[in-house]
């Protein structure tokens, strides 16, 4: 007697990523769980299937995921002034001006995505409170740069937020100021929060939170997008908790799994093994976030030397190393997963300072290592630029990286400049770690870039821009293949919290989380990948997007 499931998919090439090149032509599911992979044959002879899904000879791929975003953080960007793509500043400033023609009076604006080093009329500096003024100065404007590290305000918003002069913000941040101490309205790192303090969310709202959140929710999908990382970030007002998307998921609206990467200690989620294995279940706690530098495009991530472009710094760290390694080591005996945000070399040699803390901490309190092998791996970051004495540090270390290949597309055109023709080469290491054995998930840091999958895969495998350039690379000897560009945004993604057994591959036993798309990535060009448009994405069996 046949087997009933739920759905068959048929006459399909489905890679399963199991290993490079494996495909299937028919997968079974049941229970929102994979029950069969193989020949077409073999499954009408023992499934009577509840539904059948004929795909034509289309590519199905396990879901894709993002391993590091804000998702609350990109649901907000949506009421701000885009100015992404501006390519000047007077563009930028135009499009602030175009806003506060259409808004209330005393009414904050806030404009998000800007880019200095893309302007053409200004020496890849960042703007002052003068250059906002020329937008509004009967409006409080802020605006952030695409890296979240800058935030520029005009002189109201200075004046609104009550920053005095010779204004000194402390450890973590930098709030720049003029000859007679004036600020400039440059807030640099953990300064920037003076302005998110007061600046009202448009996420409070619990009807129009939903709205946003269920337009990027839909985009995500779109995209193919099945499993997320989402981190608060508590020095920007980006703030995440389960109960949001449990709300949604309650209501329908929640079409991908999503992990809670909180910045303040919360207590380790315990699930029972039938919760753990439930395909059903789409909200669970994450890692413990920490920061420790900021970033290469606000020359703020922290560097040994200083940078090429900038003499007079070196960058800035947003904690003490005795903190940090004390941080580390509190959030990983309470069972948490350090997930450390780190850019420069010098940021990343102090958070390798801190996992040796942490470990050598636990051993001598009596932790024997094979109760260490069985904690997750250490989560690092972004890790821009890995120069020799970092690489041959992280040897040996239980280390995993969350990585943005996308990011290169926009670095790679002014990373010389801003660090030099040598430490370039450091830069995006992606398969030197992979050579090193470590596991690379992919995500997009967004709204820091576009939160599809699809530009970070084709970055990781051309390591060109967008546009193509340069011809064959930029530092080639860094690319990774195709395959393993797709597997760090899909198979690779689980290991990071340990969860490989549940998700990642088209694997029998593992949660039914797939996707249709209109090529085979694996037989065309590599640079064809940019162009994927994803049919169909299935969350536990349940189709959640359909051309």
């Amino acid at each position: 007697m046949k087997q009933t499931i739920d759905t068959l998919f048929t006459n399909g090439r489905i890679y399963s990523l199991e290993s490079e090149g494996a495909f299937y032509e028919a997968l079974g599911v049941d229970g929102g769980i994979i029950v069969y992979t193989g020949s077409a044959a073999e499954a009408e002879d023992r499934f009577a299937p509840q539904k059948r899904i004929d795909l034509q000879g289309r590519t199905m791929l396990p879901g894709m995921g993002d391993s590091h975003v804000h998702f609350y953080a990109t649901c907000q960007a949506l009421t701000t002034v885009d100015l992404l793509g501006c390519k000047t500043k007077a563009e930028a400033v135009e499009r602030l001006r175009k806003r506060a023609e259409e808004t209330p009076e005393g009414t904050w604006i806030k404009g998000s995505n800007f880019d200095q080093s893309k302007w053409t009329d200004t020496d890849d500096q960042l703007p002052t409170r003068q250059d906002l003024d020329l937008a509004s100065t009967r409006h409080p404007i802020v605006i952030k740069r695409i890296c979240l590290h800058a935030a520029v305000g005009n002189t109201l918003a200075v004046h609104t937020a009550g920053i005095p002069k010779g204004y000194a913000f402390g450890t973590g941040g930098l709030v720049e100021l003029e000859e007679d101490g004036t600020p400039n309205g440059v807030f640099r790192e953990q300064a920037s929060k003076l302005f998110d303090d007061v600046i009202p969310d448009p996420l409070l709202d619990p009807d129009n939170r939903r709205i946003l959140m269920k337009k990027v929710f839909d985009q995500i999908s779109s995209y193919g997008v099945t499993m997320m990382h989402t981190y608060a970030a508590k020095i920007w007002n980006f703030a995440e908790s389960t109960q949001i998307y449990e709300e949604l998921d309650e209501e329908g609206l929640l079409p991908a799994r999503m992990s809670i990467c909180l910045d303040e200690p919360f207590e380790p989620q315990t699930l029972t093994e039938a919760e753990r294995k439930d395909p059903f279940r789409k909200v669970q706690y994450g890692s413990f976030k920490i920061f420790v530098d900021g970033s290469l495009g606000a020359r703020s991530a922290a560097l040994f030397e200083p940078y090429t472009d900038a003499p007079d710094t070196k960058g800035l760290f947003v904690i003490e190393q005795s903190d940090l390694n004390e941080k580390t080591y509190r959030a990983y005996q309470k069972g948490l997963q350090p997930a450390i945000h780190c850019i420069g070399d010098a940021g990343t040699d102090a958070v390798l300072q801190a996992i040796e803390y942490t470990l050598n901490r636990c051993r001598a309190e009596g932790t024997i290592q094979t109760e260490l092998n069985q904690n997750p791996p250490f989560r690092l970051i972004h890790a821009q630029l890995l120069n020799e004495d970092v690489i041959n540090r992280m040897k040996g270390l239980p280390l995993i990286f969350d990585l943005q290949p996308v990011s290169m597309c926009t670095d790679m055109h002014w990373m010389e400049q801003r660090v030099g023709k040598e430490r370039a080469k450091y830069a995006h290491r992606i398969a030197t770690l992979r050579d090193m054995g470590f596991i690379l998930t992919g995500s997009s840091d967004a709204p820091v870039e576009s939160i599809s999958p699809w530009p970070g895969i084709y970055a990781a495998a051309t390591r060109q821009d967008l546009d193509g350039r340069p011809e064959g690379g930029w530092n080639p000897e860094e690319k990774i293949s195709l395959y393993e560009a797709v597997c760090m945004f899909s198979k690779n993604i689980p290991y990071a919290i340990c969860q490989e057994d549940l998700t990642g591959t088209l694997t029998c036993g593992k949660f039914a989380d797939m996707i249709v798309i209109d090529r085979d990535v694996f037989e065309r060009p590599v640079e064809d990948v940019l162009h994927v448009k994803v049919l169909k994405t299935y969350l536990a069996g349940q189709e959640v997007y359909s051309v």
